[in-house]
């Protein structure tokens, strides 16, 4: 019988029965990944996940495979490296779900540009040595002010010097996890969604060997044994941690929301995917992607303390996101009421990483701009005169730019 709900009964029972090798908690990317490749192992294998496969993180992306070429300008090669090579891993195993198509990167003149002409191109020739397309109809190439706008004719046109077209591949994020799940399934994975962790178990010894569970769908609460449990829950982590009082529950993560908002492709053509600069400024690049018709845009990068399972699209990231997309497609004018939908998601970044992953990686480790001193230092000025707040000084710390 196919995976499916009817199967699902079954593969309770077993959970129930079966004394696993590994049960993996967490049914996105990741969890899907570790089952995938233990039951291929001959493991016996668990996979439990609290809502549907994919619900949280693993479906709410840019649905891109993005190669990073951001992280370049910071010299994270091998962030790089790593992550075009796994791609390429994942495009040969499934050719039908991650898509190569070229990306649009406009090059403006202005405060805070990521790149320039010269610079993005020595980016995209080490990018292209990294994704080894050289030589390929993959390979980069520079196009003109006059090509671009010939491109996107709604692109704001001041300050815009040219641009490059480098590699990079769309993605149907959910299906991804679900073949990868189905895959693990039939390989003998026992994987149930709407299954709970609600306590861990533990040994005569104290070493954990398995966990409480509750079945979502009938309140049931059972026992599942296995030789090891890992934890993929991504932003669930600490919570996750949590259940189990023997660990250490010191924070390892830090969530941030990203929000997408999504139009009418009449209302913002675009002829492929585009990346660029806000061109407020902030340090941050977003994506404006053509989809079945529809184009939809973002990201936002805020840190997150609110319900995990629900996040939210607030009002505040939606004026951010018009804001930017008005600035960067000033002759589309799009107001509020063309949004046909939206979703927001959550990333798991680590606590101690002082600047978001989205945005560039890690720490920065270069010297700090003029003027990004001379602000913190008016802050901290205004702090010691009682007119700032530790808040205040703290966000200027966290807006800090290197100078490369």
């Amino acid at each position: 019988m196919a995976f499916s709900k009817e199967t699902r009964t079954q593969t309770i029972d077993q959970l129930k029965q079966t004394e696993l090798d590994l049960l993996i908690v967490g049914g996105g990317i990741t969890g899907a990944g570790v089952a995938i490749q233990a039951a291929a192992s001959g493991l016996k294998t668990g996979l439990i996940e609290m809502q549907d496969f994919a619900e949280g993180t693993s479906s709410r992306s840019t649905k891109l495979v993005h190669g990073g070429i951001r992280y370049l300008k910071t010299f994270d090669v091998g962030v790089v490296a790593d992550t075009v090579k796994e791609r390429a891993v994942v495009q040969g195993i499934a050719p039908h779900i991650p898509r190569p198509f070229p990306m649009l990167l406009p090059i403006y003149q202005e405060a805070g540009s990521t790149f320039d002409m010269f610079s993005i191109k020595i980016a995209m020739d080490l990018y292209d040595r990294l994704a080894n397309v050289e030589g390929s109809q993959y390979a980069n190439y520079t196009v003109t002010k006059d090509e671009i706008l010939q491109r996107e004719p709604h692109l704001a046109s001041d300050g815009l010097q040219g641009g490059g077209v480098y590699l990079d591949f769309v993605n149907n994020d959910a299906r991804l996890v679900i073949e990868n799940i189905k895959e693990a399934a039939e390989l003998g994975g026992l994987m149930a969604s709407r299954v709970q962790a609600i306590g861990v178990l533990h040994d005569d010894a104290g070493q954990v060997n398995g966990l409480q569970v509750k079945d979502l769908l009938d309140g049931s609460v059972f026992d599942i044994h296995a030789k090891l449990v890992i934890n993929t829950t991504g932003p669930w982590s600490d919570k996750f941690k949590a259940l189990d009082q023997a660990e250490d529950q010191t924070p390892t993560l830090r969530p941030t929301k990203g929000v997408h908002l999504v139009v009418d492709g009449s209302r913002l053509p675009v002829p492929q995917p585009t990346y660029m600069d806000t061109g407020l400024n902030d340090g941050r690049m977003f994506f404006v992607v053509p989809r079945e018709g529809k184009t939809y845009f973002g990201t936002t990068d805020t840190d997150y303390h609110g319900d995990f399972n629900h996040p939210q699209v607030e009002q505040a990231d939606v004026d951010y996101l018009l804001k930017v997309i008005n600035k960067r497609y000033p002759q589309s004018h799009i107001p509020l009421d063309d949004i046909e939908a939206s979703w927001a998601g959550l990333r798991p970044l680590i606590a101690n990483n002082g600047s978001s992953d989205y945005n560039g990686g890690g720490a920065n480790t270069g010297k700090v701009s003029d003027d990004s001193f001379e602000a913190l230092i008016r802050v901290v000025d205004d702090y010691e005169d009682n007119q700032a707040t530790r808040a205040d000084v703290e966000h200027a710390i966290s807006k800090l730019e290197t100078a490369h």
